[in-house]
């Protein structure tokens, strides 16, 4: 019926399939496999659509296309299949985030169409850890934020935010979306903190999560605390927390120039493995 290649908008049925592509890499997929392993394949639950491209008849590739464009297990042909699906469909994503390789791809065939871009961040080294720190001793004073403690949380996830993406997460809806999603993350026990007189001086949240592996994401040192060796602390404390409660590997990607952070996280034992772009709209 697919014919010898082609791709479609998954479903359900597809669900065991997508699950094989995604555990072949499980923490390099481990975005989009925290969102099928709790919703499925089904658009409305998962937030987006899962394009699946096919060789032969037989599934090899997917694209999450929700608010972030996704590629997944990739080669050039499924890229070019699902550029064409991208144009046809027209610009709903704020960002194209992947692998390296199949972003920049990605975002070659897109750019003539969809550009330009307010940002491109072409490598963002992605790091991993499968051991607690063996040289960072973690901060005792780094814990679970409670959930009464959401309004105190909000000002450092606001600022992390602007920081990281450039644009305030409160623009549009006056901030209630972003605050859903910090609030869930807070109720899910995934979100740490350092909280000294009632203000957060470090924070990081635990984002996708598997089975197999789990991404930290949102770190973040009060400017006025910087340099105090906070972040190399505090990360260890969140990987201990990951490694020991939610999954066997836990990972990161950090921006290629944010060398400070990146020699910090591999202090605490964290070794590149690969490298993530991101294309900010």
């Amino acid at each position: 019926m697919l014919g010898s290649v082609s791709s479609k908008v998954l479903d359900g049925t597809d669900l065991p399939a997508v699950l094989e592509i995604l555990d072949r890499d499980p923490v390099t997929n481990v975005f989009v496999a925290s969102r099928v392993y709790v919703a499925g394949v089904d658009p409305w639950r998962l937030g987006g659509e899962l394009w699946g491209y096919y060789e032969s008849g037989s599934l090899t590739s997917l694209c999450y296309a929700g608010a972030n464009l996704v590629p997944v297990e990739a080669g050039p042909e499924a890229i070019r299949s699902f550029a064409d699906r991208a144009r046809r469909q027209g610009r709903r994503c704020s960002s194209i985030v992947g692998p390296a390789t199949a972003a920049a791809n990605l975002w070659g065939l897109l750019e003539p169409v969809w550009g330009p871009a307010r940002e491109v961040r072409p490598r963002q080294p992605l790091m991993v850890a499968t051991e607690p720190s063996a040289t960072v001793a973690p901060d005792p004073l780094v814990r679970r934020i409670r959930r009464d403690e959401v309004d105190i949380a909000m000002p450092a996830c606001v600022a992390m935010f602007t920081e990281e993406v450039g644009v305030s997460p409160l623009a549009g809806d006056g901030g209630a979306l972003y605050r859903a999603r910090v609030a869930e993350l807070v109720g899910a026990g995934r979100a740490f903190a350092r909280i000294e007189d009632g203000k957060v001086v470090f924070k990081a949240e635990i984002g996708a999560v598997t089975p197999h592996a789990c991404q930290i994401q949102g770190v973040w040192v009060a400017p006025e605390r910087r340099g105090e060796g906070l972040s190399e602390i505090g990360m260890a404390a969140v990987l201990d927390y990951a490694l020991r409660e939610i999954a066997p590997v836990a990972s990161l990607y950090v921006n290629s120039f944010n060398l400070p952070a990146r020699a910090a996280y591999k202090r605490v034992g964290f070794a590149e493995t690969g490298a993530f772009m991101s294309v900010l709209f």
